[in-house]
């Protein structure tokens, strides 16, 4: 019963930040219908920069995570407006090819500005663990959840009441529509990357508080592809509620299967089992949206 609630535990909160990374892969299916495949490498960059800022340079911790959001506006901004807009029109293969071109680019860019493969944060969060009946928790679990959570909630509210968020609502259904009533279309997918970038920036820092700075954070990215295809690649509902489910599954999964089956590397194949057979149970997820083409 205890390692059933370690487990679960675990699995859920670890599974917010992966809804969070799935957030930013939604935000920008959303508004613009280009898959972002560019996820585990912003996840790792931003992750970097903020080992960088807070134990390379020194920074107080508030100071690191101000320069870091700001350089992640910076950073969308010019990948919509230097990598994608010039692609407008293109076909949609040209535009996700980039963005898969974006992600080795920043990797790369990682190995060679910071060779050294795993780097560890100070402690971001009390490091008194919680215990919840006989199981003891980190609180860098926790508080990964409850900032999720927090984050997951502001943003509803600002894609519900906010001008800019219900511009970006409408530029989801219909753009042609959205350009009629006089709003540019092109200020509506810089904004949603410049969020998307903010998003994936604060998942990579919780999640570096968990396990540390490495280049396993490019796989973590590559997981969330499992929460947005599970939840649905246009709901946010849908990345709250599948981020949950995939770090119960990874979890419950490695921790009882890997001594039965004697393979270590179980935990990360799981995420990648859920995608297969999602896609042949329902295909467009739990809360996707059906789309029907009629000819």
């Amino acid at each position: 019963m205890a390692e059933f609630l370690q487990y679960s535990i675990t699995g859920l909160t670890v599974g917010m930040v992966y809804a969070l990374i799935g957030l930013s892969f939604a935000l920008i299916w959303k508004s613009s219908g280009v898959a972002n495949l560019a996820l585990g490498g912003l996840v790792l960059i931003f992750s970097w920069i903020f080992y960088a800022m807070l134990v390379q340079v020194g920074l107080p911790l508030w100071l690191s995570l101000i320069i870091v959001i700001i350089l992640a506006l910076a950073f969308g901004w010019l990948i919509e407006r230097f990598c994608l807009r010039p692609l407008i029109a293109q076909p949609i293969l040209s535009l996700i090819t980039v963005t898969l071109g974006l992600e080795f680019f920043l990797e790369g860019l990682a190995v060679f500005i910071w060779p050294e493969m795993v780097a560890g944060l100070p402690p971001l969060f009390p490091i008194e663990p919680l215990r919840i009946g006989p199981a003891v928790v980190s609180q860098a679990y926790v508080w990964a959840a409850v900032i999720s959570l927090v984050l997951f909630g502001i943003l509803t509210l600002y894609f519900r009441y906010h001008k800019m968020g219900i511009a970006m609502r409408a530029t989801a259904d219909d753009q042609l529509a959205v350009q009629a009533c006089g709003i540019p279309v092109t200020s509506i997918f810089s904004t949603s990357w410049m969020f998307a970038c903010v998003v994936s920036a604060i998942a990579g820092i919780l999640i570096s508080s968990i396990s540390g700075v490495t280049y396993g954070l490019v796989e973590t990215g590559l997981k969330s592809f499992s929460v947005v295809i599970l939840g649905g690649l246009d709901s946010f509902i849908g990345c709250i509620v599948a981020g949950p489910i995939i770090g119960l599954a990874e979890n419950l999964g490695s921790g009882w299967l890997t001594p039965i089956v004697g393979w270590g590397g179980l935990k990360d194949v799981i995420p990648f089992i859920i995608i297969i057979i999602v896609l042949f149970i329902k295909p467009y997820g739990l809360f996707g949206e059906v789309r029907i083409e009629r000819i």
